[in-house]
């Protein structure tokens, strides 16, 4: 891919983004388009992932911002939640030889296929509210530092478990947990950038490129959430956390 020319390149970095941010927005995993081709201009892996990290906070943040505008979320509610989840990222991104990467990467494909086949049979989740098995502060507490964390260390998925565990212990059917996820995926995004920024791992022309279409797309997702709901929002989700965990299983089992 570095043999292209920047009027070839920089096109297909634009559309790839774009698509990237719309799906992300509906159901996570812009990243499994968005870090491939990155990795592919032959970058390390620290600048492939501070890239991704810029141009994707571009495009949750796009997403936030229509959110909010359209009263799908408020900062009241999901206050506590940005909070713990800036300090969790910035964590992980600092600290990412505390864990086993590898014990991640065998355990996330597991979890996020028992994710999948658990709303698959589950037909009515995530379509209409439910009360709360949770207090808001103390489930913003434990999932903000342990996702933030996660999604600051390792990512994969990061979008998927925040919109499983808005509906299963806040009770939000799946279009307000998918704003709420947004708000927290541009928070993990713009602390762990920042940590990226400080080690010098961010390539800003191409960033800013992607970035563009991110935003576009972050914009186009959101509306597609909110106009056709769960319908929509459903099978994407089911269809993203699939393809996630089918990556992730080959690359922890299978190469």
């Amino acid at each position: 891919m570095t043999a292209l020319s920047p009027f070839v390149l920089y096109p297909v970095l634009f559309l790839a983004a774009l698509f990237a941010g719309t799906v992300d927005t509906m159901a996570g995993g812009g990243g499994l388009v968005t870090v491939p081709i990155l990795m592919g201009l032959g970058w390390s892996p620290q600048d492939a992932l501070g890239t991704n990290k810029f141009q994707a906070s571009f495009g949750s943040g796009s997403a936030t911002l229509h959110f909010a505008r359209a009263g799908a979320v408020t900062w009241r509610e999901v206050g506590w939640g940005v909070l713990f989840t800036a300090l969790g990222s910035a964590a992980g991104s600092w600290a990412a030889g505390a864990v086993s990467a590898e014990l991640l990467k065998r355990l996330i494909p597991v979890l996020l296929v028992g994710m999948a086949l658990y709303f698959a049979a589950s037909p009515r989740l995530g379509v209409e509210e439910r009360p709360p098995r949770m207090g808001s502060f103390p489930f913003h507490l434990l999932f903000g530092l342990v996702i933030g964390f996660y999604d600051g260390f390792f990512g994969p998925g990061t979008g998927s478990f925040w919109a499983v565990a808005y509906v299963l212990l806040l009770g939000l059917e799946l279009r307000r947990a998918t704003a709420r996820t947004k708000v927290m995926n541009f928070t993990s995004n713009l602390f762990s950038l920042a940590v990226f920024l400080l080690l010098g791992h961010v390539h800003f022309l191409p960033g800013l490129v992607m970035a563009a279409g991110q935003f576009l797309g972050g914009r186009v997702g959101a509306r597609l959430v909110l106009t056709r709901g769960a319908r929509l929002v459903r099978p994407v989700f089911l269809a993203v956390v699939l393809l996630i965990a089918a990556k992730l299983l080959w690359d922890a089992y299978l190469r």
